[in-house]
């Protein structure tokens, strides 16, 4: 068939491809409203908090380039359906862990899992249709987005305060058979073209270990360890030197994990730029709501989950609108670059936040933040997929989730330190003046409190200490809305191209695209 699908046959080719999406999207989104209960249960502190989350963000970072190479070499419906698998076997586990230690380790079995999907749902989009009609189906996307990040705080409150939290573990399996199912019946892609099948393991070996020693520095240091000290140059010294070898192991792989010519399009480097500075604003602030509703205001996990959706509302109202006015008029730079004063302006905004802020103030900031990522996150895959050749295709887009999960994942490690950081030396400070022992709490002040059960007085030192903790990781994140803003503006706005990725499969390799580059 040589003509482009109809809008029918693509949403039958993509409808397990977003079922497995939200299912991935739902996983996190219902445990985050869990998190400061199963924490308390398993009897962890703001640490454990902090890597139950980074732990998956991690193993996606590391794991996304690894599928989106695997992507341009290999099956990619194959691929996803051994994503879902291993996103199951991780769901399953993590609910029956007895230790916060079993939980991380299960949560980054899940992440692997979620980076398959996460690098192959744009590829494939690719591979379906055209970069100029894509911007209407990254709507869907987003709306998928929307849904699964508006339902889960609801479905993950619901379960935990009627099941308990194991049941936010559970919930995503059924949607994950289901996804398995429909992506078996509706996905039919043609073969790649024949490639010699080399994987880059040791540059993959060493990225992932690179990254790991950095994370695992920029959580701990401050608290398990000082800022200056031998573990902070062992794992600092150790991880740029990894990183740095796994640069001069792809450069002389043949195939490489994530192929070295692509840093030397201007565009895919401001993109890169633009999407660290989106994740680390976007999962860095956005994964502690739940603590700012649940300690610093007293709601439960249901009633916090509701309280979150102002945002999401912003970021499916921005993706879809916005992905649908990019078709019509084939232009995507103006919304990138709105998008980034947007999440500049939410950021600060959601700097102001303390205890007593107004619900429906903070509700205004949030939908402000959302629209702006919104306009971003989906546009800059879909500016990198308009300038990659089509064989690197899987690299190139998995290239900007990498380093969006990778800001994500450092920004939750150093916001999470800051705040843990501040809540210390608040709560001490108020406690101070109260004249109570802070040795005499539960956990000796090291483990996330359950504000109901504390005194009133007390209550109120430990609402204030996070309310205002929280409000000042916003504000530490605010600048980087201004360093997407920047990159964006010295992009050049290249016409986007008329022709799917199967559709150039059947030309011969002589342009990376089907229109010419703008100067």
């Amino acid at each position: 068939m040589s003509r482009p699908m109809t809008h029918r046959e693509v949403l039958e080719a993509m409808s397990g491809l977003l079922l497995g999406m939200f299912v991935t999207i739902l996983s996190s989104t219902v445990v985050s409203t869990a998190l400061p209960e199963i924490i308390t249960d398993l009897g962890g502190g703001q640490s454990a908090y902090t890597w139950v989350v980074t732990s998956t963000l991690l193993a996606l970072t590391i794991s996304t380039p690894i599928w989106g190479k695997l992507a341009d070499l290999l099956d990619r419906k194959l691929l996803v359906q051994v994503g879902l698998a291993l996103f199951m076997l991780g769901s399953l586990c993590a609910g029956l862990s007895q230790t916060t230690g079993q939980l991380i380790a299960f949560r980054t079995v899940q992440g692997i899992g979620a980076g398959g999907l996460t690098a192959l749902v744009q590829v494939i989009l690719a591979d379906l249709v055209s970069p100029r009609e894509r911007g209407r189906y990254t709507g869907y996307l987003g709306a998928v987005f929307g849904l699964g990040t508006v339902s889960g705080p609801i479905i993950g409150g619901l379960l935990t305060d009627g099941l308990g939290w194991r049941f936010c573990f559970y919930v995503g399996v059924p949607f994950a058979i289901a996804a398995f199912i429909v992506l078996a019946r509706t996905l039919h892609l043609p073969p790649l073209p024949q490639r010699k099948v080399t994987l880059d393991l040791p540059g993959a070996t060493l990225v992932a270990g690179g990254a790991s020693s950095l994370l695992i520095w920029v959580s701990l240091a401050g608290q398990s360890y000082d800022w200056l000290s031998w573990q902070t140059a062992a794992l600092v010294i150790g991880g740029l030197a990894m990183l740095a070898l796994a640069v001069l192991a792809m450069r002389r792989s043949e195939e490489p994990l994530i192929p070295l010519r692509l840093f030397g399009d201007r565009t895919v480097v401001l993109s890169v730029i633009a999407s660290v500075a989106v994740g680390i604003a976007m999962f860095g602030t956005t994964v502690f709501l739940t603590q700012y509703m649940q300690i610093a205001r007293g709601y439960t996990p249901t009633q916090s989950g509701l309280l979150t959706i102002p945002m999401v509302f912003g970021l499916f109202l921005a993706s879809t609108v916005i992905g649908r006015v990019v078709t019509i008029t084939g232009r995507y730079k103006r919304w990138m670059l709105l998008g980034a004063v947007l999440l500049t302006v939410g950021l600060a905004l959601m700097g102001t936040l303390d205890e007593t802020t107004s619900l429906v103030a903070v509700g205004a900031f949030m939908v402000i933040m959302g629209a702006g990522v919104g306009m971003l996150m989906q546009n800059l895959v879909l500016v990198v997929q308009n300038t990659v050749a089509r064989t690197d295709m899987g690299a190139g887009s998995s290239l900007i989730a990498f380093f969006r999960s990778m800001g994500g994942a450092i920004g939750v490690s150093v916001l999470g330190a800051l705040l843990a950081t501040h809540a210390r030396t608040d709560i001490a400070s108020g406690l101070a003046r109260a004249g109570v022992d802070a040795s005499q709490m539960a956990g000796g002040g090291k483990t996330l409190p359950d504000v109901s059960a504390l005194p009133g007085p007390i209550a109120k030192i430990i609402e204030h200490a996070y309310g205002t903790g929280v409000g000042e990781i916003f504000l530490v994140a605010a600048p980087l809305g201004l360093v997407a803003l920047i990159a964006i503006a010295l992009m050049r706005e290249v016409p986007l191209g008329s022709k799917s990725g199967i559709e150039l499969r059947r030309e011969p390799d002589t342009r990376e695209h089907d229109v010419p580059v703008a100067a």
